[in-house]
């Protein structure tokens, strides 16, 4: 009988996407070790081989079961520190050490996962059985002329659409971040539009004047009406966009990648056009944006205890502009229904 290359059946999740990109790690921090990322509750081992290439393989040796990751790179392969079973980037067993004759035996092989590497990190599609059909997404001013762009990786004790509403929220920026983007004082009335479409939801908020906080001050110290966007995409990355002007522009996006149901990555990418100089942008942006999420993992951490004891039932209003959204479109995603899925158009006003 022929033996027949294993199957990898990831255990179900509720908290991301398997048919789906995800970064799992800053191709700066990936060197001549092995790195271990849980994505969706899959353990991978990342590596990259001497050829310079990113590969992603399932942290786990068929053999005994131990952690690839407990092992080391040779060449372009991974070696298990068990036994020192090597496996390539597609997985496949190369070597066997002991064994008269050849390593190569489908049995032997170890789930491998595709990966791209683009605007400095490393992507993984976390279905190994289906071929992608997107790719990863594009960073759209990261690597553009004339902006300062500072990446940062977090993590949130928060699932995914607990860390996505949060960051594309407004109102709770009058009261968590009261001064460093607005204040419960001085309210404007401005109109919102919420549009849905199949892979994504966005809020354009119409008529803001710019916001009187710290932050605000930094993209435009003269003032002006902003232009404001908030973005969610499948599956997973968030963008708020703000321009005053044609001088100044900062869009923030954040890839998450689901860890565990209470933990999520988040990738941040922020990037700067203004007036002031990048080289005293990249100093101010990144110490200023670290005590903002600060702010945010302390109460999101609160959210995340209390809802082990209380459960996830919540009430919304009209302002509350994109979570309702943003969870329909990953349950829709997740019961293969995107295509039953309507356009969805709003208009709302609110005081902000």
């Amino acid at each position: 009988m022929s033996e027949s290359r294993p199957t990898f059946r990831a255990p179900p999740t509720a908290f991301g996407l398997r048919r789906a990109w995800y970064i799992a790690i800053p191709s700066a921090e990936l060197g001549t070790r092995p790195v271990q990322r849980t994505m969706c509750g899959i353990p991978i081992a990342v590596f990259r081989g001497e050829s310079g290439q990113a590969a992603a393989l399932l942290d786990r040796c068929p053999h005994r079961g131990v952690p690839l990751t407990f092992g080391a790179v040779v060449g372009d392969t991974l070696q298990c520190g068990y036994h020192g079973w090597k496996f390539d980037a597609a997985g496949e067993c190369r070597a066997v050490p002991g064994l008269v004759g050849p390593a190569e035996s489908p049995a032997r092989c170890v789930t491998s996962f595709p990966v791209r590497e683009q605007q400095g990190f490393v992507w993984v599609w976390l279905d190994p059985e289906v071929a992608p059909d997107v790719e990863p997404f594009h960073f759209r001013v990261a690597d553009a002329p004339g902006y300062t762009t500072v990446r940062r990786e977090l993590e949130a004790p928060a699932d995914l659409v607990a860390v996505a509403e949060n960051a594309l929220d407004v109102p709770h920026t009058a009261f968590l971040h009261s001064g460093l983007f607005r204040s419960d004082k001085d309210r404007n009335e401005i109109r919102c539009v919420i549009e849905r479409f199949t892979d994504h939801v966005v809020a354009e908020y119409i008529g803001e004047p710019r916001p009187e906080g710290l932050a605000a001050r930094l993209l435009s110290p003269s003032g002006g009406i902003v232009t404001h966007f908030d973005r969610f995409y499948l599956p997973s990355v968030l963008e708020v966009e703000y321009s005053i002007g044609d001088e100044n522009h900062i869009v923030l996006n954040g890839a998450c990648t689901p860890v565990t149901p209470e933990i999520t990555r988040l990738f941040a990418v922020v990037s700067v056009k203004s007036r002031i100089p990048g080289f005293l942008i990249r100093p101010i942006v990144q110490p200023v944006a670290l005590y903002i999420f600060g702010q945010d993992v302390k109460v999101l951490k609160l959210q995340t205890e209390l809802k082990g004891q209380m459960g996830d039932r919540y009430v919304s209003t009209e302002v509350d502009l994109l979570g309702p959204h943003i969870s329909r479109l990953l349950k829709r995603a997740e019961d293969g229904e995107l295509d039953q899925l309507e356009p969805y158009r709003r208009e709302v006003t609110m005081l902000v």
